[in-house]
């Protein structure tokens, strides 16, 4: 997708305008993901996009420059406000900072989707994942990898994001049914690869011996195996998306399972829900998409590239 740096305002609250598909005479969907570094919100772009084109549908993306900076998305709110949309799907930086500005949607008369993200307010549906149990999930598998002992390091995301801490608290749960695992630390690898990265250097100059790193989501996971490598030390991985990047490491055996928490779908769905509900049509308030462990043993679906995949339709995530 090609990158634009959008009007004077924008360019000064540094974020970027990403144009998406375009039909003439279709509803307008403005677009809200965290940033443009986690390959998780590509595919979630791309996921409205699609069923935008299925539906005749104009969208337009709106993403911080700086990745999950809560000022430029609230720039990003006034500017799309000025594009008077016809729908608005949203995912915030922050779930307690952006309410107020989300709201100005609502004020205005523009339906909005949250996604991902939950946070307070009047939303035609929240389309999300059970992220405790992406957590829990991904935390089990790395533990029984490691026969139920040794020393762990946890990477959370962003604090500010409910799906982090949500998954932490399915981590720790996890942690809890297996008492020769040991959790050394709980990192802040906010969502990305380079934060992941130099918190994992710092716990291996701290810690002598880490035999597992479970990670809350696949980006930081990349960060963490890097800072590993550099050390040449090893340690078994868990992380959550079930990203490309991390399909062809648990096939190589450089990382043991992912949880897939499809931003993909859940976009889709997302959008799905929105436009339904411009044509009058009554969706669920809250959808939630079912998340997968993704291990060795079933990899086979999870090889087709994220940027090939087609959108499930409503009824496979709507019963």
């Amino acid at each position: 997708m090609r990158t634009i740096l959008a009007a004077a305002a924008i360019v000064a609250a540094g974020s970027l305008l990403l144009p998406g598909a375009a039909f003439a005479d279709g509803p307008l969907i403005a677009v809200f993901t965290k940033n443009n570094t986690n390959p998780a919100y590509a595919a979630a772009r791309r996921g409205v996009d699609l069923v935008a084109k299925e539906e005749g549908a104009r969208t337009m993306h709106f993403v911080p420059e700086k990745p999950d900076n809560v000022d430029q998305q609230k720039a990003l709110v006034i500017e799309a406000l000025k594009e008077k949309p016809d729908l608005v799907i949203f995912v915030p930086v922050d779930d307690k900072a952006m309410v107020e500005d989300a709201k100005k949607f609502a004020d205005a008369g523009i339906p909005v989707v949250s996604f991902i993200n939950r946070l307070q307010g009047t939303f035609v549906a929240h389309v999300g994942s059970d992220d405790h149990a992406v957590g829990y999930n991904g935390a089990k598998a790395l533990f029984e990898g490691m026969d139920g002992k040794g020393k762990v390091l946890a990477i959370e995301g962003n604090p500010a994001a409910p799906t982090s801490r949500n998954r932490v608290a399915g981590m720790k749960d996890a942690a809890a049914e297996f008492p020769g695992i040991e959790v050394l630390d709980i990192v802040t690898g906010m969502y990305q690869k380079p934060a992941a990265h130099e918190v994992t250097v710092a716990a291996l100059k701290k810690y002598p011996e880490i035999d597992g790193i479970w990670a809350a989501n696949d980006v930081m996971v990349y960060g963490a195996f890097d800072a590993l490598n550099e050390a040449g030390r090893s340690a078994k991985l868990v992380g959550a998306n079930g990203l490309d990047g991390a399909i062809r490491m648990i096939e190589d055996g450089t990382m043991l399972a992912t949880v897939e928490f499809s931003a993909f779908k859940i976009a889709c769905t997302a959008a799905r829900a929105g436009l339904m509900h411009l044509k009058g049509e009554t969706v669920p308030a809250d959808i939630t998409v079912p998340s997968v462990l993704i291990d060795k043993t079933n990899l086979g679906p999870w090889k087709v590239p994220l940027e090939e995949r087609n959108c499930p339709s409503w009824d496979e995530i709507v019963h």
